[in-house]
């Protein structure tokens, strides 16, 4: 796996470590994914989450996610200073929803439209702010995305529009 030279993980070095979860639970509602490959001494995740849904075996482990446990509450997205909690759903019909951290400003709001970028930070799509609430100084926000890219949207960029 490359991801420390290129700078990000792709999906398939996710899936090797088995990061992602299948397809029918994401279609099933809201669910959580650490993208975090890391074993670095760390595990706020673990503590933050309030259905025990995220495990360990030590503290130097990848965390790793009970699925079924986890009801994409998004608690996790706002505790993980590494930024590297997602929250996404495909239950809601064509569209797909994604839930990210974001510490930037302006302070995003329901309603907006944004960039939506990938892991390397390429813009992909235009997105619209569902949903956005603060909590430990970090922004849940959620952002409507089309379907085939709740895997691929990382990031917004909230700028002003014209």
């Amino acid at each position: 796996m490359k991801f420390r030279e290129r700078g990000y993980i792709t999906v398939e070095e996710l899936m090797k470590l088995n990061l992602i979860p299948p397809i029918e639970r994401i279609k099933k509602g809201p669910v959580a994914i650490a993208e975090c490959p890391e074993k670095i001494p760390c595990n706020i995740c673990v503590d933050a989450c309030p259905f025990n849904a995220i495990s360990m075996n030590s503290i130097n482990d990848i965390p790793r996610i009970d699925w079924n446990k986890c009801t994409g509450c998004t608690v996790c997205v706002t505790s993980c200073p590494g930024l590297a909690i997602f929250v996404v759903d495909l239950s809601k019909g064509e569209k797909g929803y994604v839930t990210l951290p974001y510490e930037f400003l302006p302070e995003p709001k329901k309603g907006m439209k944004v960039d939506l970028l990938n892991r390397k930070g390429e813009v992909v799509d235009e997105g619209v702010i569902v949903k956005a609430y603060s909590r430990n100084r970090v922004w849940a926000v959620t952002v409507e995305v089309p379907s085939d890219k709740v895997m691929e949207v990382r990031a917004i960029w909230v700028r002003k529009r014209e």
